[in-house]
């Protein structure tokens, strides 16, 4: 489980986010609190993975208190949850190392959606070896990113929707497939799915894998990213 502190001024909106965290699978709270310092007493009396933090608290700023939490070495990482939308204070929050920033008002898909991405980085992170090639950090950097779903990487002219039924195909596959037999599958025609395969390649949600025939000409196959053991 991914223990979570939420901490916002407005004692009603603590509730509403932390049912929001209840609801999301693999994550739960374990504390809520309404100023910078019951946040940070809290913080060393139960170290936590995650803080869902608000920037406007009554003592200091939400981006003074991580500065705090990084000084005493608490190490619980960080998404904001905020109403502040000035350029200024995100570009400081991914300064100071926030994961997420996150805009109020926000609905439940949109607080699970960075959870999500949240704990597919750490199963990323766990996976991985203690020493990182270029291509292992591209993973991690891009974990985030590729969690947060197709929507959030798909160019103009592709629909999340057709991405999510090429990869659900991909996922129900126990081997590698090719356009054609993703095309026969799910009744997209073959140029589309070759087209939906190579963005979903190139976001780093699918890996492409060459296989050689008698031909010479090599037969582009898609399937998921193998996880370290």
């Amino acid at each position: 489980m991914i223990d979570v502190l939420v901490v916002d001024d407005d004692f009603r909106v603590a509730e509403v986010h932390a049912a929001y965290v209840a609801k999301v699978p693999g994550f739960r709270v374990v504390g809520k609190a309404h100023s910078a310092g019951e946040a940070l007493a809290a913080l060393e009396r139960h170290p936590v993975d995650l803080v869902l933090l608000d920037h406007y608290l009554p003592d200091e700023t939400g981006l003074d208190l991580v500065r705090r939490m990084r000084e005493r070495r608490l190490h619980g990482d960080v998404v904001m949850v905020t109403a502040a939308r000035d350029v200024s204070t995100v570009h400081a929050a991914m300064q100071h190392g926030a994961l997420q920033y996150l805009v109020k008002p926000f609905t439940f898909a949109g607080l699970r959606e960075k959870l999500t991405a949240y704990a597919e980085l750490r199963r990323a992170l766990a996976g991985s070896a203690q020493e990182a090639g270029q291509e292992e950090v591209d993973r991690l950097y891009g974990a985030l990113r590729r969690a947060a779903g197709p929507s959030a990487t798909l160019p103009k002219g592709h629909s999340a929707p057709t991405a999510h039924l090429v990869l659900r195909m991909l996922r129900d596959s126990a081997r590698p497939v090719s356009a054609q037999e993703v095309a026969e599958v799910t009744g997209l025609s073959r140029s589309t799915a070759q087209r939906y395969l190579k963005q979903l390649e190139r976001d780093g949600r699918l890996q492409l894998t060459l296989r050689y025939g008698d031909t010479g000409r090599p037969e582009h196959l898609y399937g998921l990213p193998a996880r370290r053991p």
